[in-house]
């Protein structure tokens, strides 16, 4: 906002910049983490093993409209999953006989995901709901998007899927999860 010299801003820019700064300041405080119910491990593959078949359908039709032609089977496959699913971000670290995941499911509610853990695996799996309630410029935005996700994240260690915490804050799903205490066994 440049001046020229002897020329004050009008009142409205004024209130407007201090506002800015007002809101700048302010520390936004963070929501209440909400807890998940792990759900049967067999049921989420299970209704996993449904979207896997959608995707398949899906990369089919692709290769049909690329007249049949041989080769590009990867490609229509990443094209499937690009059109039906959101893609997640996934962080780990592991300290003191725990491991701590962190996935990125921002725009989806409590309600819409549903998670399971194994021993060596965590299952995600979430189905947006239309919510009328929304501003127009955000449902427009999330219209533009996938509104399912689908992830199965791989764990170095094996953990105790009983023990394990799941919270979701902020469109972040959080794990902590306990280290079993018997080792892996490895194949030679």
């Amino acid at each position: 906002m440049d001046y020229a010299a002897g020329e004050a801003p009008s009142e409205g820019i004024l209130k407007e910049v201090i506002m800015t700064f007002a809101g700048t300041s302010r520390k936004k405080q963070p929501g209440t983490p909400l807890r998940l119910t792990p759900s049967d491990p067999a049921t989420l593959q299970w209704e996993m093993q449904q979207l896997q078949l959608a995707l398949a359908r899906r990369a089919y039709e692709l290769f049909v409209l690329r007249g049949r032609e041989h080769g590009h089977d990867w490609q229509d496959w990443f094209r499937a999953e690009s059109e039906l699913l959101r893609p997640v971000s996934v962080a780990f670290s592991e300290l003191d006989g725990r491991t701590s995941v962190r996935v990125n499911v921002l725009g989806f509610n409590a309600d819409e995901l549903k998670v399971a853990i194994q021993p060596q695996r965590i299952m995600i799996l979430g189905q947006k709901q239309a919510n009328v309630t929304e501003s127009e410029r955000a449902a427009d935005y999330l219209r533009s998007m996938p509104d399912q996700i689908m992830r199965v994240v791989d764990l170095a260690a094996e953990v105790e899927p009983s023990s394990a915490v799941i919270e979701l804050q902020e469109g972040m799903l959080k794990f902590e999860l306990s280290k079993t205490d018997r080792p892996q066994t490895k194949i030679a």
